[in-house]
């Protein structure tokens, strides 16, 4: 339901070169412009790398840090179908962070480097798990709007230029494209449910349809990485186009569900074809970011916590790995 339209329209131009630009440079991005993909062997430039390293990595730490809002209810799940559609949910978003993590691998920079910037806090991840799931609708709020917009800016980078990440994408995005589903389905339940289920349904909408607005990031005029991440083919929709194709699609199934947007400026615009929605708090999500957000904190010490607390596990598969190749080069000689 999210994949329609998701592409450059027809027509469209990439920025021009600098001035100085390098005749490598020149070629590579003549590469891009005829939508070649871009291997790991393959000269890039290096601020093509470097942009590739800081999304994919942010990516996989999104991935893994998202687990944690979400594993907190699979024991608390309602039945016992909720609670193994839960779990296996939750098991998707961790092989996600594992092939995202691969992906930046072959880019040259190591998994325990990425994952020690996460811990440490000088990388970042997706400000929407900085939110508490404080009730069962609230997972349902996460499938339906975070899971929808996480696919509205993901099916776009199955045609990235660079391939491993390309590749990694179709996965992954079939797999969300099921998360999505079931938080719909869990909010159809509620929907059709008790006075009191409905108003939990709407309560979770009212506290996630801002915050699932913020992740397609700042508006274009205000984006640092946009224009040169659309010029190499890593992005290929801008944040605000990808925005307004969320609110479009998502505002219907809302009414469908009986639900209402919290958004009093929201209003269909016949000229334009689309909805007009209210401003952003964009200093809510500069806050956020900044590691002000409500479970900020908690979400970090849960990572670091995991991390120590899984180091024999990471010491005893090292032993393992040592001795299995120990073993094939006695094999050998």
């Amino acid at each position: 339901m999210y994949t329609q339209g998701l592409d450059i329209k027809p027509g469209d131009k990439a920025i021009p070169l600098e001035t100085g630009t390098s005749e490598a440079e020149r070629r590579f991005q003549g590469r891009i412009d005829r939508d070649e993909r871009i291997e790991p062997k393959d000269w890039m430039p290096a601020g093509y790398r470097k942009t590739l390293i800081r999304q994919i990595s942010q990516h996989a730490h999104s991935e893994v840090v998202g687990m944690l809002p979400e594993g907190n209810w699979i024991a608390r799940a309602p039945t016992l179908r909720r609670k193994a559609v839960l779990l296996a949910k939750v098991q998707d978003e961790a092989g996600h962070g594992l092939y995202l993590y691969g992906a930046a691998e072959t880019l040259g920079v190591s998994r325990a480097e990425l994952v020690e910037q996460l811990l440490s806090g000088k990388a970042k991840y997706s400000s929407i798990f900085n939110y508490p799931t404080t009730t069962w609708a609230d997972i349902g709020a996460i499938g339906w709007l975070v899971d929808g917009a996480a696919i509205m800016n993901q099916i776009p980078l199955c045609r990235c230029s660079y391939g491993p990440y390309a590749r990694a994408m179709i996965r992954i995005c079939k797999e969300e494209s099921f998360h999505q589903r079931q938080g719909y389905e869990i909010m159809l339940a509620l929907s059709r449910g008790s006075d009191e289920q409905r108003a939990m349904a709407q309560d979770a909408l009212d506290r996630w349809w801002w915050p699932s607005l913020m992740m397609f990031g700042p508006s274009d005029k205000e984006s640092a990485h946009s224009a040169q991440s659309m010029r190499w083919g890593i992005k290929r929709i801008s944040n605000d186009d990808l925005r307004q194709k969320f609110v479009d699609v998502t505002v219907p199934q809302a009414r469908y569900l009986g639900l209402v947007v919290p958004d009093p400026d929201l209003a269909w615009n016949e000229a334009r074809g689309h909805y007009d929605f209210g401003p952003i708090d964009w200093e809510e999500l500069k806050q956020v970011i900044s590691g002000n957000g409500p479970c900020n904190k908690a979400r970090m010490k849960a990572r670091r916590d995991a991390h120590a607390e899984g180091a024999w596990v990471r010491e005893a598969a090292l032993a393992h790995a040592e001795k299995r190749r120990a073993r094939a080069l006695r094999k050998a000689g």
